[in-house]
């Protein structure tokens, strides 16, 4: 759990240096689905997964 945790904390940082610098390239993309992969062995992922179902439901009860 230690080194998932310090995993996630270290691709999250350079993921945001990547985007605030660069912008996203093809080797940042990569390193963004390691974070991804990382993340969702994390305590949070059940939280993330209801944030964004929650998201998911709520826009698709927008009415055009």
């Amino acid at each position: 759990m230690i080194l998932s945790f310090s995993v996630v904390v270290l691709l999250g940082i350079v993921c945001f240096l990547f985007f605030k610098k660069d912008g996203l390239k093809l080797s940042h993309a990569l390193v963004s689905a390691l974070f991804g992969f990382y993340l969702a062995g994390t305590a949070i992922a059940p939280s993330i997964t209801a944030g964004g179902q929650s998201l998911a439901s709520l826009l698709g009860g927008i009415k055009f």
